[in-house]
């Protein structure tokens, strides 16, 4: 219901507090709209736009309570942590179940039930099942915490106003100096001593911009260390369970002393070195009055999991990708706010579009910057000086320097190359390779061939498959290169460690070489898709993961294309600045 003005809560507070309650509401009927048009449609049709899996069979399910689904034939678009409705080929009028993607295997997918499973009639009737697109329904959870906002005091003087702008935050000289003390203790470099003096030291909030390479988790980490070795109760959370267990690692190689742990389900747990637990009830801190660190989402704290757990200080990585409702979801729960990210990264997706405030369809690291309580990190430690000249130019003011183990790195084969000599030489850091293909949309078999032929040809050089990188808009595309490597190489374990996904799966990952599949030569399509394709954050991400090598494929015809929107031009001009700084190839001289 809405909310009417009261005399603790201004209506200036409580209209931001609407709007956002208009656009929760809008963003779960679309997706559900969405949903129901896709599940509408026959099944030869879902399948062929990648929608869904049919012929699915079950084989088992395991002692973690995860099924095993075999299939014959996969072109969907699905990706591991995805929401998949497992049912009989009409998710319209029964939908079956909803399970979310873990793992993908050759002829097989691993899910796990997020409810009570009906594990014996699967068993009885194992085959002829299908997987759509699925949805969980999140609303009432974002619903409840924004009158939550409205309701409570901290909600009503510390969070809205700091979102607003009618609050600011403070320094302590103390605590900033021995901050300032403790940089040069870590090893810190001046930007990261003066983000984590600043953020000790704030008495509401903080932000630290990392643009890629920077160490932005190292200094997440001994922000984390100082708060719980002073005796704070400290939560890390992010939107993902990979950006939560990347900070706990690295927080535990740091600060080995310092106790922490992460709530949540064992299986968002298999590459975490610190203990994991279901639940804070029953854990080993449940009655520890010392200072810790606790990693979980914002809905742990909505759940039995983490409800009703207090901390002194919220610390938000990726917070460039967190919307303002879920950052909302995990401030109730503190009394200072650290954000950690890069608004010129990708943002939080929205499903809707309005002419609204702006600051509604941002992410809380986009609403908050800018307002004089943020430090930007600028020596980069992943991207040589050839790598970084482009992002640091077009995205950070020309701030962004390599620091000097990185400024001169170049690849090193084992083995000189014999194949692709042009394109693998190692003076040649950015590489374009034009392959000149026209009216190509989500998909390109010759791009996919190319870029499995340089993949070959890069580990007969010696480069370590887990050192190579494959970046593709698209998940169609990296489904067809994913399987072309199948054949190519038959060693499972080794294909696997080269990582093949889209620029959303890849942010925050690095690799020595990296190699970029543009896909579409369509101009038309391109254009219709310019806030997507051309989408400039897209472009920063995909281009800052190699530490030495970066090679782009596509075809210069997509440079053509004229978004309807003058703005998404700048898209366009872009990424062509970028390519006429690559060393140009043409596939066919190689």
């Amino acid at each position: 219901m809405p909310l009417t003005p009261s005399a603790s809560a201004p209506s200036a507070l409580l209209d931001f507090v609407e709007q956002l309650r208009r656009l929760v509401l809008d963003e779960s009927a679309a997706t559900r709209q969405n949903i129901y048009r896709i599940w509408s449609k026959p099944i030869p049709s879902r399948v062929a736009e990648g929608h869904a899996i049919e012929g699915i069979r079950f084989v088992r399910q395991d002692k973690t309570g995860d099924l095993h689904l075999a299939f014959d034939r996969n072109w969907s678009r699905f990706r591991e942590g995805d929401i998949l409705a497992l049912n009989r080929g009409d998710p319209l009028t029964n939908p079956g179940w909803m399970v979310t993607l873990e793992r993908e295997e050759p002829q097989e997918l691993i899910v796990s039930p997020g409810v009570v499973f009906d594990i014996e009639a699967l068993a009885r009737e194992p085959t002829d099942w299908m997987l759509d697109e699925g949805f969980l329904d999140l609303s009432p959870y974002t619903l409840a915490v924004l009158d939550q906002v409205s309701d409570t005091t901290v909600g009503r003087e510390r969070i809205l106003p700091l979102l607003l702008g009618q609050r600011h935050p403070t320094m302590d000289a103390p605590h900033y100096e021995r901050g300032l003390s403790y940089g040069d203790v870590f090893h810190l470099n001046w930007a990261q001593s003066e983000a984590l003096a600043q953020a000790y030291a704030t008495d509401l909030a903080y932000l630290i911009q990392g643009p890629p390479g920077t160490g932005k988790t190292r200094v997440l980490a001994h922000i984390a260390q100082l708060l719980a070795e002073e005796g704070e109760r400290v939560l890390i959370t992010a939107a993902t369970h990979r950006a939560i267990n990347n900070a706990l690692n690295k927080l535990a190689e740091v600060a080995p002393d310092v106790t922490s742990l992460k709530i949540g389900q064992a299986i968002q747990a298999d590459d975490l070195r610190v203990e994991n637990c279901e639940y804070f009830g029953g854990c080993p801190l449940e009655d520890l009055e010392a200072g810790y660190v606790i990693g979980g989402t914002p809905y742990a704290l909505r759940t039995k999991r983490l409800q009703g757990v207090q901390f002194e200080t919220i610390i938000f990585d990726e917070a460039s990708q967190i919307t303002l409702p879920l950052a909302m979801m995990a401030m109730l729960s503190g009394k200072k706010y650290i954000f950690i990210g890069d608004h010129k990264q990708l943002p939080p997706v929205f499903q809707t579009r309005s002419a609204g405030d702006p600051l509604l369809r941002t992410s809380v690291f986009g609403a908050l910057a800018g307002r004089g309580f943020d430090t930007l990190l600028t020596e980069t430690y992943r991207l040589n000086a050839e790598l970084a000249e482009w992002p640091s130019r077009s995205f950070y003011q020309s701030a962004l320097v390599p620091a000097a183990c990185a400024v001169d790195r170049r690849i090193q084969y084992d083995v000189p190359p014999t194949r692709f000599k042009t394109i693998l030489d190692a003076a040649a850091v950015r590489v374009f390779v034009d392959l000149r293909h026209r009216n190509s949309t989500t998909s390109n078999q010759l791009e996919a061939s190319a870029v499995v032929d340089l993949v070959l040809a890069l580990l007969e050089c010696g480069v370590p498959p887990q050192e190579i990188g494959i970046v593709a808009p698209y998940r169609a595309q990296g489904r067809t290169i994913r399987s072309l490597l199948q054949d190519a190489l038959p060693d499972a374990s080794l294909r696997r460690r080269i990582v093949t996904d889209t620029v959303e799966r890849l942010q925050g990952q690095e690799r020595d070489v990296v190699l970029v599949s543009l896909t579409t030569s369509n101009p038309a399509f391109a254009a219709e898709l310019a806030e997507f394709f051309f989408q400039p954050e897209r472009l920063n991400v995909a281009v800052t993961r190699p530490r030495k090598k970066l090679i782009i494929l596509g075809s210069l015809h997509v440079l053509t294309a004229q978004p309807d929107d003058p703005d998404l031009m700048y898209g366009v001009e872009l990424l062509r600045d970028l390519i006429k700084q690559c060393a140009y190839r043409a596939w066919e001289s190689e």
